[in-house]
């Protein structure tokens, strides 16, 4: 049985960030094969987090 995004503990933007961070400087900004992989899937989950961490909008009127 595969875990779901939903059983997967939910980083915060900032904590996401954070690591996006930390791989850009450890690899000098050169993202190769699996670098790249992380990469792209650490900016998804960013902005998953934003969108979760964003108030509901209010419907105008």
């Amino acid at each position: 049985m595969s875990a779901t995004e939903a059983d997967l503990p939910q980083r915060s933007s900032a904590e996401v960030n954070e690591m996006i961070r930390t791989l850009m400087q450890r690899t000098s900004g050169v993202l190769n094969g699996q670098r790249r992989r992380e990469y792209e899937s650490l900016v998804v989950e960013w902005a998953q987090a934003v969108r979760r961490e964003q108030p509901p909008q209010e419907a105008s009127p």
